[in-house]
């Protein structure tokens, strides 16, 4: 049972980690702008740069403990492939999202939009494997495949912008 629930959780935890990488590559930005524009350690004054650049930091971080959430409730209560894809679509959006706070702010709402979407599929998603749990467990009725087979055709379209 153990290695098949690995199996299983393979494709979320992988996004998981792709999460880590992203952290660590927006917080090393922050350092680096800190270094450029003050010569000393990281400290919040400084140029309006530092500023974009610990600003985008900032939302990206608190972004995630809502992201994570719904990326591991849609993957384990609904699909994990589907999840996880768009889950790398998110981890995506916060990427331009962060590169386009850097320059002007206005380029950077394509991104936060894009992701807000992602986000409701997650949460959606979730919302279904809910449902039909408790399907199952009142009426007997189990929707998983139509529903696994519905999110895997709709996750593709989360690349329309």
């Amino acid at each position: 049972h153990k290695a098949q629930l690995l199996q299983y959780l393979q494709m979320t935890s992988q996004t998981e980690y792709y999460v880590v990488f992203l952290t660590a590559f927006f917080a090393n930005k922050v350092e680096h702008e800190s270094r450029h524009c003050n010569g000393k350690g990281l400290q919040r004054q400084g140029s309006s740069s530092f500023d974009r650049v610990y600003t985008a930091n900032q939302n990206c971080g608190h972004a995630y403990p809502t992201f994570l959430a719904v990326l591991w409730c849609a993957g384990l209560l609904c699909s994990q492939a589907p999840a996880a894809f768009a889950g790398l679509m998110y981890l995506f959006v916060r990427q331009k999202y962060f590169v386009g706070y850097l320059g002007e702010r206005t380029q950077s709402i394509p991104g936060y939009l894009f992701g807000k979407r992602i986000i409701l599929f997650l949460f959606l998603m979730s919302v279904a494997g809910i449902l039909n749990y408790y399907l199952v467990f009142f009426f007997g009725s189990d929707f998983e495949i139509h529903i696994k087979t519905i999110t895997s055709a709709i996750s593709p379209l989360l690349l329309i912008p």
